[in-house]
């Protein structure tokens, strides 16, 4: 599957950035070509400056709302940057315009951060501004969630989390949930911390991405997945998960394939690597809520059989009953058995009616004086304020 590839706001730049990053190690070490454009888009020159992957032609850094914001930001006033987009989010059908690989492309992925201003108020005007004017091509949203510690300092936090999260949902194809709170336990400075969540962020796409644009045919599983199988799986609140599991490089005889402890050897393998993309998906939430599935088995040719791919989606199927699974594997890892995972079409997402309830609840307090109003899932959405 190729992607175009756009960021906005501070925090949608900096993914972008991973996914040109992304795409030249598929150029490189596969010379597969998985990313057909990275752009970024920003209110804020000085964070547009601080890219290293994307290009820093102004036609790949492209600063908007130059004339409000004069190139300092929106200060986190996600309305302000959503009249912005409304104004110059044709700079976006430009992007597409000017990509000269954009006739390969089978879908366009925005990203942003929900609690911030840019990025959170424009992604869904842009989003529609595109699946307007590109009505063959899938629109989806890469939207990061706020640090806990960030929602409990400003409610501003929370209510842009909640706009723009409602925002993107009414237009974009499918929005792919990124928890910052689920990747800050791997890194310890801040530096460190962001690049690494940035970097996990991304990882589970690379083998996704890459399985159906092999052209060599000892790399073609047997089973491939392909955009087709992507784009029949997202739809609406997504996940991700990516697991792991090292292949001992000394075999034992009971690791050989040839005999039932071999097999059990592998397959627990398989299981681990399963077992592992589930614990870390992108948001904490609950498998038995995906109405669709669909996961990749990465790893040696000669360590994957069909009853290894079969339990692995057996036990999928056993967290995740009342999704319809598709499944692939890609002939190309060394040393290890890999699983990415993505569930799609949530049913519900708690920390996402969460964002929802304490919005209602601040709005009301700010406009009635009163707190801890409670309303009914459906009530609660239809009353968030929308930035379209």
């Amino acid at each position: 599957m190729k992607l175009l590839v756009i960021g906005i706001g501070q925090c949608g730049s900096n993914i972008a950035d991973e996914f040109a990053r992304l795409g030249m190690r598929a150029r490189i070490q596969r010379r597969i070509n998985i990313i057909t454009g990275a752009f970024a888009m920003n209110t804020d020159a000085a964070d547009l400056s601080g890219l290293s992957s994307i290009k820093s032609h102004y036609q790949h850094r492209i600063l908007i709302g130059g004339r409000k914001t004069h190139g300092h930001g929106v200060g986190k006033i996600n309305e302000l940057a959503a009249e912005i987009a409304k104004e110059d989010g044709d700079k976006a059908l430009d992007i597409v315009r000017t990509t000269e690989q954009f006739a390969e492309t089978d879908a366009i992925l925005l990203a942003a951060g929900a609690a911030g201003g840019t990025g959170s108020g424009a992604i869904a005007t842009i989003t529609q501004k595109l699946k307007e004017r590109h009505k063959d091509k899938p629109v989806y949203n890469l939207i990061v969630l706020p640090f806990q510690h960030e929602e409990g300092i400003e409610g501003r936090t929370v209510y842009n989390s909640a706009t723009c999260l409602k925002s993107a949902y009414l237009i974009a194809d499918a929005i792919f949930l990124i928890d910052n709170e689920r990747y800050a336990r791997k890194a310890s400075s801040i530096g460190s911390t962001m690049a690494a969540i940035n970097t996990a962020i991304v990882e589970p796409f690379y083998n996704i991405l890459c399985a159906g644009e092999e052209k060599k045919a000892q790399y073609i599983g047997s089973r491939m997945l392909d955009a087709g199988d992507i784009q029949q799986t997202l739809e609406g609140w997504t996940v991700l998960g990516y697991g792991r599991s090292r292949i001992p490089r000394i075999k034992t005889p009971f690791t050989s394939k040839s005999d039932f402890q071999g097999k059990a050897a592998g397959i627990h393998k398989g299981i681990q690597a399963m077992n592992q993309a589930i614990s870390e998906l992108s948001l904490n939430c609950s498998p038995a809520d995906a109405s669709k599935g669909l996961y990749l088995l990465t790893g040696p040719s000669k360590e994957m059989d069909i009853d290894l791919i079969k339990e692995i989606g057996f036990h999928l199927k056993s967290v995740a009953p009342e999704a319809v699974i598709r499944s692939g594997d890609y002939p190309r890892e060394k040393g290890s058995l890999d699983v990415s995972l993505i569930l799609s079409g949530m049913k519900s997402v708690r920390k996402i009616m969460n964002y929802f309830t304490e919005t209602i609840a601040l709005i009301s307090a700010t406009q009635k004086g009163k707190e801890g109003l409670r309303y009914e899932d459906e009530q609660t959405f239809r009353d968030i304020p929308m930035l379209l």
